[in-house]
């Protein structure tokens, strides 16, 4: 049940101030960097979003579905319950563009630029916070911000002893289950506190299972000036995919359900899914974090960081050649209808793969903050060093004859990145109401890769060999004004530059004759917020101008990755309104829209033949930039009164192109979903709060699809090209309901 900060709220920075020794001084939130947060003064257009808005509606599904009613987002789920592989866009830009920090340390893979929430499963539970700017937003550590950033902040221990308890239970056999203790303080100097969870689901679509178990453990040292956290959280995730979606034929044919990873024949002939086709993935995070306060004016923060990711998806092909898995051809005796011995020499067969990768990226980040009466300056940064291996391997091949290594190696890549940043950021009070902003980052990158990829190359009939060495090293340089009207408004415009290097798959994916190039942002933000004890408004205009961005072309690797390509000149525009009103204090009304445009200059399709050879080229003119809405609207009607609360949440995007070539048979349709939430807090001697609760998703049953993919290719017919499309849709639940139980003691 989120009502929504109104863009331009204030966020609050790290607590300078420590008078005494005692124990009532320590603040116990200092310890987490958030010096990457804009507060009011800031002049980009953000949302904060505290724990109480996420709790509510925090019954197992991902941090994106947590989200999903701030401005400009839409969400995406693979199995359809918003629990898995799911994923958020923020003004059109993908994960890979969203910069994602969790205490200041970047949280986005290294070279996929991804956030992989499915690893990270219940996160949420253990948050004070999250914050998301949206455009270029301030300068952050990791990866470039080219749509949204968001800034989680980890709870810090309670100062009081507690236990919690969370369970839920709905249709699908969705279910989560949550335990968190705590110490309190200990010595007026020590406290701890841990969280295990569990979720799982059986998923809408058929098949896509997903078993999620996660941890999250920390201990603190407080005193008036210094103060220590350690952190250890991750997760384990098993989940059936269901990332190759189903078009719109074969779900009129086998049900909106239908879900064709996995499928084979078998020897009798029958139609059969293969059991483990999954993706297994374990990721570990630690964090290390100080602060100090030399004095009220100067602090000075540092954490080191360490994560461990180790996992490989499990996949049966069907009818593969088997010299590009490193195989040789077999020989197998056969009879003809006569009775004789034929012998036949099988090139193709089915065969099981394991795509595995093995990383680990550590490194340090910094800030060191002065405020004096008119000056509040940052300088901060961060250097962090990562290793990974991408590799396949076989591990059955039917009815194979010959000599086979157990787990055969067909592929492997070898990736090194080491990525630096230093910023300094400063707001200058020029009157009263008016203030400067000015932040300057500069970011060096080095990135290797070398190996070969899965990839086959027809041209020297050998897997693709990659051999990708990149230095980069970008300015980002951003400026503002902020005026303060009165302590209840403000106005502010800002200019912002930022850059961002492609990702792996970018070079994986790529024609190697059109390879990727970094892409940069000139994003102009102009905004205005009002907030007051009845209502509250906002409205933020933008022009993302970009140079060679990489939009998704609509196709997908066959691991699911959207495949991208630089587009010479593009843009995003647009206005987000915010508005809320509580008239009485049992009841509150918020609702946001964005109206957007989103547009390629001049695009050119590329379009390749069935090998992925000899492309054809048409010029489509200016067109939509694939999976970027007209139009988003969130609505949310929120009751309170006494122990019973309820809010009514409805999210209406508008339809979305799934290509770049502006293909009318690409489309994901408009679509409008409201989900009810409906709760009752019950007061008992010995318990501090229990909670029940009910969730209707989707309660006007909805038929839609979030997410998909579509392309086009071509074959030869009497010497001239014959195009083809293709789409995948990922079919989203209908009316489904979940029963929510949370005892506080």
């Amino acid at each position: 049940m989120m009502a929504m900060c109104i863009s331009g709220a204030s966020a609050s920075m790290l607590q300078n101030e420590a008078t005494t020794d005692s124990i009532e001084s320590i603040n116990l939130d200092e310890v987490a960097i958030v010096a990457t947060r804009a507060t009011s003064k800031t002049p980009v257009a953000f949302t904060d979003v505290k724990a109480a808005d996420l709790e509510k509606s925090n019954q197992g599904v991902d941090i994106p579905y947590l989200l999903q009613m701030t401005p400009s987002v839409v969400t995406t789920s693979d199995a359809g319950t918003g629990i898995g592989y799911s994923s958020m866009r923020v003004r059109g830009s993908d994960a890979s563009r969203i910069n994602v920090t969790a205490n200041g340390i970047p949280f986005n893979d290294a070279e996929s630029h991804q956030v992989f929430w499915v690893n990270i499963p219940d996160l949420a539970s253990s948050l004070r916070d999250i914050q998301i700017q949206r455009g270029a937003g301030t300068s952050t550590n990791g990866a470039g911000a080219f749509g949204a950033t968001i800034n989680m902040v980890t709870a810090s221990p309670s100062r009081d002893a507690y236990g919690q308890f969370e369970g839920s239970y709905g249709m699908y056999n969705t279910h989560k289950e949550t335990l968190k203790l705590g110490t309190g303080m200990l010595g007026d100097h020590w406290a701890a506190d841990i969280r295990l969870s569990n979720i799982g689901t059986d998923g809408y679509i058929d098949r896509a299972s997903v078993n999620l178990w996660s941890y999250f453990a920390q201990a603190g040292y407080y005193n008036a000036s210094t103060s220590i956290r350690l952190l250890a959280f991750g997760g384990k995730e098993k989940t059936y995919m269901a990332w190759d979606y189903a078009s719109k034929e074969e779900m009129e044919k086998y049900g909106r359900r239908y879900n064709p990873c996995g499928q084979f024949i078998d020897s009798q002939g029958n139609v059969d899914y293969y059991p483990e086709q999954n993706d297994n993935y374990i990721q570990h995070h630690f964090h290390l974090i100080g602060h100090h306060s030399f004095s009220s004016a100067l602090t000075f923060d540092m954490a080191l960081h360490y994560t461990k990711g180790d996992g490989y998806y499990e996949q049966y092909k069907t009818n593969r050649t088997l010299k590009q898995y490193g195989l040789s051809p077999f020989v197998v005796v056969d009879y003809d209808e006569n009775g004789n011995v034929v012998e036949k020499t099988v090139k193709k067969s089915d065969l099981v793969r394991l795509k595995k990768m093995d990383n680990g990226v550590g490194g340090m980040i910094f800030n060191l903050n002065y405020t004096s009466h008119r000056w509040s300056t940052i300088l901060g940064g961060g250097i962090n060093k990562y290793h990974g291996s991408h590799f396949g391997q076989v591990s059955w091949v039917r009815n194979y004859v010959g000599e086979i290594d157990p787990l055969q190696e067909y592929y492997r890549t070898n990736a090194n990145k080491t990525d630096g940043n230093i910023y300094i950021r400063g707001n200058f009070d020029i009157t009263s109401k008016l203030s400067a902003y000015a932040d300057l980052q500069y970011r060096a990158i080095r990135y290797t890769i070398h190996g070969t990829t899965d990839n086959w190359n027809y041209n020297i009939d050998a897997l693709e060999p990659i051999n990708v060495a990149r230095t980069y090293n970008f300015f980002n340089p951003k400026a503002g004004l902020n005026y303060e009207i009165d302590h209840k408004s403000r106005v502010f415009a800002s200019w912002s530059v930022a850059h961002r290097e492609p990702a792996r798959s970018n070079f994986i994916d790529c024609d190697p004759n059109r390879l990727p190039v970094p892409e940069r942002l000139f994003d102009y933000e102009l905004g205005y917020s009002f907030a007051n004890k009845l209502l509250s408004f906002g409205a933020n205009l933008y022009y993302m101008d970009y140079k060679n961005q990489l939009v998704p072309t609509g196709a997908l690797s066959d691991t699911g990755n959207p495949v991208s390509e630089n587009v010479d000149r593009s843009y995003r525009a647009g206005i987000e309104l915010q508005f809320g009103i509580k008239p009485v204090k049992w009841f509150d009304w918020s609702i946001n829209a964005t109206w957007s445009r989103n547009r390629v200059k001049d695009f050119v399709e590329y379009i390749y033949d069935d090998n992925y050879m000899n492309p054809i080229t048409f010029n489509r003119g200016n067109t939509p930039i694939a999976f970027s809405p007209d139009f988003i609207l969130n609505n949310a009607f929120n009751f309170q009164v006494g122990g019973f609360d309820a809010s009514l949440q409805s999210h209406f995007v508008s339809k979305q192109y799934m290509t770049n070539a502006h293909n009318k048979d690409a489309v994901l349709d408009a679509y409008f979903v409201s989900n009810l939430y409906l709760g009752y807090t019950f007061k008992f001697q010995g318990i501090k709060s229990v909670r029940v609760g009910i969730i209707v998703n989707n309660i006007f049953n909805e038929t839609y699809e979030n997410n998909g993919y579509a392309g086009s290719g071509y074959y030869m017919e009497d010497g001239k090209p014959v195009v083809y499309s293709y789409s995948g849709y990922a079919a989203q639940a209908p009316v489904n309901v979940m029963g929510t139980l949370t005892v506080k003691f």
